[in-house]
């Protein structure tokens, strides 16, 4: 029997990364003569973060038929627990642990529990990299990273992008590259599995939806344009915004459909617990990051009525239950991701299980997931005409659904899971 832990957010809380960690340790529960646990935050940032990171809308218990043990145990603001934490995992002896690593704050509990694993090489220390360079360039990130994933003995990446950045932080590291896992793991130096983000199987078409009806009640027109997912400046909503009003000016046919929550718009702004967060926390922000990326007043949404492009677009400004999704997913014509900067993206995982179209920006991994003409259209980074031209073609020369579906059709949780057993 094979011993396997999955440390990162467990089902109640929000967002991709709580979706990954869940999808990840049930596909580990399918597989035979393995036995998963996840080991969760209690708390995942420090607690001056002005934002609630549960999900208090879905209903679904992710987990249900699964035996996936869950932990939640480990308090970022508690560093007491951090130790807690590495007697549960040596208590519970697995022959692999794999770190989420999302994002650099969380180098300081990570890196600590990942530094007293190396005292017991039986257990191979795995950092899930979805990223290496944060998005929003803090000052610091390097650190934080540095010190949150240096002990680990492998690290999965999603991209080759990824695999260099991480060439680049630790410029005197031996690392052996296997894509697609295939190869042979070396025991001087440290492997990187070069993967892909699985295709979500927890969100699936409702083949009984009316997609008709609920495109009359969210107002959309003939080709709806869809972005979806937390509303944060690295994704380009901005950018998204302009693109689609220019493709409006020449088609009466189109809408943009927008569904997500607003990144630092969850708490009530109200209370004076709140007030007393946002003003810590942009404190500390004004001292780690460029002004240029503190991005607590990024307001994309107010570009609607500035264009006039009120009646063209729906937008949903709100954290999605998991139930809920499919419907957005099943009444667009496209996914827009126009980052900014990237790295292998959950939404775009999502899309492919729609079979839906990804329209994105040269940027990231994106180049290497989109095939231009053939499972999607890549645009210019920060070219809006280019974005609009897209956007255009998209409608004028359809992607046939089932290429999107040939070009995912092997990027499964399961196939995911094999290549980090071995």
């Amino acid at each position: 029997m094979t011993r396997v832990i999955v440390f990162g957010p467990g089902p109640v809380f929000k967002g991709g990364i709580a979706n990954y960690n869940t999808s990840l340790a049930k596909a580990f529960d399918k597989l035979e003569e393995v036995e998963v646990f996840i080991v969760s935050w209690t708390q995942q940032y420090p607690a001056i973060i002005p934002r609630d990171f549960i999900d208090r809308k879905s209903k679904t218990d992710l987990l249900e038929g699964t035996k996936v043990k869950v932990f939640y145990i480990t308090n970022y603001n508690n560093p007491f627990s951090w130790t807690k934490t590495y007697r549960l995992i040596r208590d519970i002896n697995p022959q692999k642990i794999i770190f989420q690593w999302a994002i650099a704050f969380q180098g300081l509990p990570l890196g600590f529990i990942a530094k007293k694993l190396k005292k017991h090489p039986e257990i191979e220390v795995i950092f899930d990299l979805h990223f290496v360079k944060q998005k929003e360039g803090s000052s610091i990130d390097d650190w934080f990273t540095k010190t949150g994933i240096s002990h680990a003995d492998t690290y999965v990446v999603h991209s080759f992008k990824t695999a260099r950045e991480l060439e680049y932080l630790f410029p005197a590291e031996q690392f052996n590259v296997l894509d697609m896992g295939e190869g042979e793991r070396k025991k001087n130096g440290k492997n990187v599995i070069k993967l892909y983000h699985p295709v979500y199987d927890m969100f699936s078409p409702d083949e009984k939806f009316n997609i008709e009806e609920t495109k009359k009640e969210l107002k959309l027109r003939e080709y709806t344009f869809l972005f979806f997912g937390f509303i944060r400046k690295y994704k380009g909503l901005h950018n998204a915004i302009r693109a689609f009003a220019k493709v409006a000016e020449t088609r009466d046919d189109v809408s943009l459909l927008i569904v997500g929550e607003s990144f630092w718009n969850t708490l009530d702004s109200k209370k004076i617990t709140t007030r007393i967060k946002k003003a810590a926390f942009g404190l500390l922000k004004s001292v780690f990051l460029r002004k240029q990326d503190d991005e607590r007043n990024y307001r994309p949404l107010d570009l609607i009525d500035q264009l006039g492009i009120k009646d063209r677009v729906t937008v949903i400004n709100e954290f999605v239950p998991n139930e809920e999704v499919h419907k957005y997913f099943q009444v667009s014509h496209a996914i827009v991701l126009y980052y900014l900067t990237a790295t292998p993206s959950g939404v775009e995982s999502v899309a492919y299980n729609f079979r839906l179209p990804i329209l994105a920006t040269r940027v990231g991994h994106f180049p290497e997931t989109v095939i231009d003409g053939y499972n999607g259209y890549l645009a210019e980074p920060d070219k809006i005409d280019s974005m609009a031209e897209a956007m255009i073609k998209s409608i004028e020369s359809p992607i046939p659904r089932e290429n999107v579906a040939k070009t995912s059709a092997e990027m499964s949780w399961i196939n995911y899971a094999k290549a980090i057993l071995g």
